[in-house]
């Protein structure tokens, strides 16, 4: 479940150039175009050498948006992301996104510029220890100590960044490094890491396919980030198998597909809850088993033998006892099942209609009483509103999963979303890095007021560049899930969820030059959608919604999938 490797430029470099320039010229040279970064004392060499370059560099307004912006940016492009930051104060506000992208998978590469070899280890000023402290959250860390090792370091970080399971790869370089002079050929010896997987253990999946009666496609994000999607719908159409998507798997087989059932776990659809339950085989597509998607582990899918793809074979059993383990490339690897399938259809129509009626049966429904605004029902209509062009990055919070629930998802780069970290702040500039990835996409940032707050900043990073992102900004005065938990599980003891004291969100973004309108009522959406869709520039609905609003339905903590509850 690889990313795209970069293609390389063919590019001479110069007789002699700095360390700086060796960096600029070799981002150019990866086929480098957005660089988001924010600039300082350690990094002012890179940044002196960015003036001419072809790269196109986003100045953000906060460090970690930076890395939040790199992130989305990765995942709807399929290229790898590309951000920097100074040393001390600058490297750490990274830490939360180099995070997110590990949890998630996401190809990226961080530049942070460091103190002077010198001094390092003196406590100089803005000095950190940035490879230590990320030791646990990145795939690799260099250090790089000579600028004739700069071109190598980094073609090693891209290649790392995109290939196997991607994720986030630190190039730390000293100042003393950037200034430096040096002849360096470029050039670096990438190793051919491609696996595929057993044919024999393709086979035996087909025979355990065969041999169920209840099978079920569990999708996880390794198919999007192996470029399986279209494999993946293929092998969901030739077998006639139902099949349920985790949170980052969303969109992989299009929202309203015959046989898709929803997202699975803890504020998944009731229907693909019951099917995970009732199956008596997992066929497991690039997926981990996360704790939000299993619900208690000991009682996840309880009759279900496993079918496990992944291209990490550390995940391979690592939670859940796999029958039949398929390791390398997950593409090629549905691809040869898929034809295998082929050759004669399955017997299991009393499954696929047994499914079908739970869907039916526990359709979501959109007649909530009263005037105000209901989120699922204005988030739905505005997916639909905006078409197969729709790209939501969400934010984190109760909005996060009333999005995934109730907007359609034609491919699975229009969801982007904290998953694994569920970092608050993360939807205003991953909704700037995907835009910026697709400048054709109707991008819509759906954020929470809690959420919002955290990276409010980069409104003016949108009004600069003139990126036209629309967000959706739901208000309900509160944090609006721990409030819910607080609820239900608390005793409705209220501790430091009231957000009544928050800021006129129109004015906000209007102090930033930013469009922005409020929607309080029901019969104000559909033309406040059509409004925000059709602005020209950047532009935010404030849609106000009732604070005592929960998403449902809900595994409680602890509870088995088959324990959902429902609201009143």
């Amino acid at each position: 479940m690889s990313a795209a490797a970069p293609a390389l430029k063919t590019a001479s470099a110069p007789a002699v150039m700095t360390g700086a320039r060796l960096l600029v010229s070799s981002l150019e040279r990866m086929g480098v175009e957005v660089v988001f970064g924010y600039p300082g004392g350690a990094i002012m060499p890179i940044y002196d050498a960015l003036t001419g370059s072809s790269l196109k560099h986003i100045l953000v307004r906060h460090e970690q948006a930076a890395a939040f912006a790199a992130d989305a940016y990765a995942r709807l492009s399929g290229k790898v992301g590309v951000c920097m930051a100074t040393s001390g104060p600058g490297a750490t506000n990274l830490i939360t996104g180099i995070a997110n992208a590990m949890m998630d998978s996401a190809p990226m590469v961080c530049i942070t510029g460091n103190v002077p070899q010198g001094v390092m280890g003196t406590d100089a000023f803005q000095e950190i220890d940035i490879l230590g402290v990320t030791l646990p959250i990145v795939k690799h860390s260099i250090l790089v100590r000579d600028a004739a090792e700069i071109p190598a370091a980094i073609e090693q970080a891209f290649h790392i960044a995109a290939s196997g399971r991607p994720g986030p790869v630190l190039v730390d370089l000293p100042k003393d490094v950037q200034f430096a002079e040096t002849v360096a050929p470029f050039g670096f010896n990438i190793p051919n890491e491609t696996t595929e997987a057993d044919p024999d253990a393709i086979a035996e999946a087909e025979r355990f396919i065969r041999a169920a009666q209840r099978p079920l496609i569990y999708i996880g994000g390794g198919v999007k980030i192996g470029h399986a999607t279209e494999a993946l719908r293929a092998f969901a159409e030739t077998t006639g198998i139902p099949a349920v998507a985790t949170l980052n798997a969303l969109g992989t087989v299009p929202t309203d597909a015959p046989g898709f059932l929803g997202m699975l776990g803890m504020h998944g659809a009731r229907a693909a809850n019951e099917a995970v339950q009732a199956s008596d085989l997992l066929i497991v597509m690039g997926a981990r088993f996360d704790d939000r998607a299993t619900g208690k582990l000991a009682e996840f899918a309880p009759h279900a033998r496993v079918v496990h793809f992944d291209v990490d074979a550390s995940e391979i059993g690592e939670l859940r006892e796999t029958h039949v383990p398929v390791g390398g490339e997950i593409r090629p690897a549905i691809e040869s099942l898929t034809a295998r399938m082929a050759a004669a259809p399955l017997a299991i129509d009393p499954w696929v209609i047994r499914c079908a009626s739970a869907a039916e049966r526990h359709a979501a429904r959109y007649d909530a009483p009263g005037d105000g605004v209901y989120a699922p029902a204005l988030l739905k209509q505005l997916s639909e509103m905006a078409g197969d062009r729709f790209v939501a990055a969400c934010d984190v919070g109760q909005h996060q999963m009333w999005a995934a629930q109730h907007c359609r998802f034609a491919r699975p780069e229009a969801h982007i979303t904290s998953g694994g970290l569920g970092a608050m702040g993360f939807g205003l500039p991953a909704g700037l890095g995907a835009q910026m990835a697709d400048p054709e996409a109707v991008v819509v940032t759906i954020a929470g007021d809690g959420g919002f707050m955290m990276n409010v900043q980069e409104l003016a990073t949108l009004r600069r560049y003139g990126v036209p992102l629309k967000i959706v900004l739901l208000d309900n005065s509160s944090l609006g899930l721990v409030r819910q938990w607080q609820e239900l599980f608390f005793a409705e003891n209220y501790s430091e969820i009231d957000l009544s004291d928050n800021p006129d969100f129109v004015k906000v973004a209007e102090a930033f030059g930013v469009e922005a309108f409020r929607i309080d009522r029901r019969d104000q959406v559909e033309a406040g959608l059509a409004r925000l869709l059709a602005a020209e520039g950047a532009c935010l609905a404030h849609v106000v919604i009732d604070p005592k609003e929960n998403v449902w339905p809900l595994v409680p903590p602890g509870k088995s999938n088959a324990e959902m509850m429902e609201g009143a």
